[in-house]
């Protein structure tokens, strides 16, 4: 790709001939109102000239071949090169294969990040990329034609003309989906709805402005919100056996968004080893079957803190011991614990105060959000409880830090804190379509490269891996299901001392790393060898080249 230094693409078209300095300025005053589309783009909207002589020209300027695409130019099935989630990302389609050459067309060949990723992954398959660009526009409504909306079969969702059925509609179709949120979000011309399948957002359809209306009044009347009122509130929908609804809305400047989360009743809890945390039962007990401490799960939103939580009570629940947990909501009902669930009235650390006069062996808090609540967790802890608790950080070691910056004195941390456990949830291969390959030489490289750095040898002969390949189990993400890669840190008596001396993150870390403590990355690639996902979605996630 020439990537010669160049002027910018309007004063290139212009000594072109391809536009005039008034079309320039026009589109340039359309770019300041609308400053995420690009310039090219605009240019075609206000039919300055012949749209093929102005990307051949854009695509003349960038390097690269400038195309129309049409579905006529497209000799391949998409989905045997690239997942459609994959194409949406990446705003990309290869069209056609020529000589070991696969024509690959992008909206945007300035961003490399994204060309890159399509690069190494046709070179998986043997496959030089031969880029060109065209229209965002034309890509955006050929991938809707192939199916890029979160299935093909969803595309009647919200068609019907009852607005009880439509909201239904979408509420099973989510279910079906296997979806954990669903966004509703009214827009300038049209009212978009998306699902959250696997920890993506996908957009399932969209509903005519016209409806709008009526859909926020059903949303608030089966969430139990006031119809009236239009700034943020939150509900609850029970009219489904299986599901406990959460709903959120929140006023936007096109009207009024709700979020449903989507929480499964009495679902079956995971074990621990299903949810993909690594090593024997053995060295779990170690980790987490401890008294007078507390162990802390650390990840940002949505990466399965508590998931793991209700994992580990499932491990932990037996009759002669008492399992008190504090949550913020309860979201799965376990017999044989005492769960407690936070609301308007109450706080966690009032909770936790009241829960310590309950006899409780093991107490549960949904999350230490501040001082106070770090501060009887710690207590609670020293006199004779287990506690598990979340906390938001990067990373295992970084707990230390967070609870240094609440104010938790360093004896009280180095004294009570047993292991922190940091977690980040990837996407499991699609069974049903992944596509077996050997590791090519780069991937190898990567690898191997990452093992050195933390005295891992890899042997990688003979071992296989899998492209995501797209199929209607799995909405032609490739993907289907997520698993967990950790990071354990246990507190063993040299990090005690390393944190009553006051030693930063990293000079913990780095002792750490002479005994057992390993970084999310190393279980990512033993989760990559097993082929339980990629290293293209291990680096989506922690981005590892």
């Amino acid at each position: 790709m020439d990537v010669r230094k160049r002027q910018p693409i309007g004063i290139e078209l212009v000594k072109r001939g391809v536009v005039t300095e008034e079309n320039i300025t026009m589109a340039l005053q359309e770019q300041r109102a609308n400053p995420d589309k690009k310039l090219g783009e605009i240019l075609n909207d206000l039919n300055v000239c012949d749209s093929h002589v102005l990307i051949e020209a854009i695509g003349d300027i960038m390097g690269v071949k400038g195309i129309i695409l049409s579905p006529g130019f497209i000799k391949l099935d998409i989905l045997e090169y690239i997942s459609m989630e994959t194409a949406r990302r990446n705003k990309v389609i290869p069209f056609d294969i020529e000589n070991g050459k696969i024509k690959v067309c992008f909206s945007d060949t300035t961003n490399t990040r994204n060309i890159e990723a399509v690069r190494l992954l046709m070179l998986n398959k043997g496959l030089i990329i031969e880029p060109y660009i065209t229209f965002g526009k034309i890509l955006d409504d050929i991938l809707k034609s192939l199916g890029g909306t979160a299935s093909r079969d969803m595309s009647k969702i919200g068609q019907d003309d009852n607005i009880t059925e439509i909201v239904d509609s979408i509420i099973k179709t989510a279910m079906e989906k296997r979806a954990s949120d669903i966004h509703i979000e009214p827009g300038k011309d049209e009212v978009r709805v998306r699902y959250r399948i696997d920890g993506e957002l996908f957009t399932a359809t969209s509903i005519p402005k016209e409806k709008q209306t009526q859909i926020i009044g059903r949303m608030k009347a089966i969430s139990n919100m006031h119809q009236e009122k239009q700034e943020s509130q939150d509900g609850r929908i029970l009219l489904y056996d299986d599901y406990n609804i959460r709903v959120s809305s929140q006023k936007n400047v096109y009207g009024e968004k709700f979020v449903l989360r989507l929480l499964k009743k009495n679902s079956n809890i995971k074990s621990i080893f299903e949810l993909g945390y690594p090593g024997t039962e053995k060295e779990l007990n170690k980790s987490i079957n401890k008294k007078n401490s507390i162990t802390v799960i650390a990840a940002p939103t949505g990466e399965g803190k508590t998931t793991t939580l209700y994992s580990f009570m499932d491990y932990l629940n037996k009759p002669e011991i008492n399992i008190t947990t504090i949550e913020d909501p309860v979201e799965i009902r376990i017999d044989g614990l005492n769960q407690i669930e936070v609301d308007a009235k109450s706080t966690f650390s009032g909770s936790l105060r009241t829960v310590l006069r309950q006899d409780p062996d093991i107490i549960l808090v949904g999350e230490i959000r501040d001082k106070e609540t770090a501060e009887i967790a710690i207590q609670s802890g020293q006199t004779g409880h287990y506690v598990l608790s979340t906390i938001h950080t990067i990373d295992a070691v970084e707990v230390i830090t967070r609870l240094r910056k609440m104010g938790v004195p360093d004896y009280d941390i180095a004294s009570t804190l047993a292991t922190c456990i940091s977690q980040r949830l990837v996407r499991k291969l699609c069974p049903h379509c992944r596509k077996e390959r050997e590791f090519t030489e780069e991937e190898k490289e990567v690898i191997t490269k990452l093992g050195q750095r933390y005295n891992i040898e890899y042997n990688l002969e003979g071992k296989k891996t899998y492209d995501a390949i797209g199929c209607s189990k799995c909405n032609n993400t490739g993907y289907y299901d997520r698993i967990g890669m950790f990071e354990i840190l246990d507190i063993t008596d040299d990090i005690k001392e390393l944190i009553m001396n006051g030693a930063s993150s990293i000079e913990i870390k780095k002792h750490a790393l002479t005994g057992t403590y390993r970084p999310l990355c190393i279980d990512g690639i033993n989760k990559v060898i097993a082929g339980m996902t990629n290293l293209e979605e291990l680096n989506r996630k922690i981005l590892l080249f």
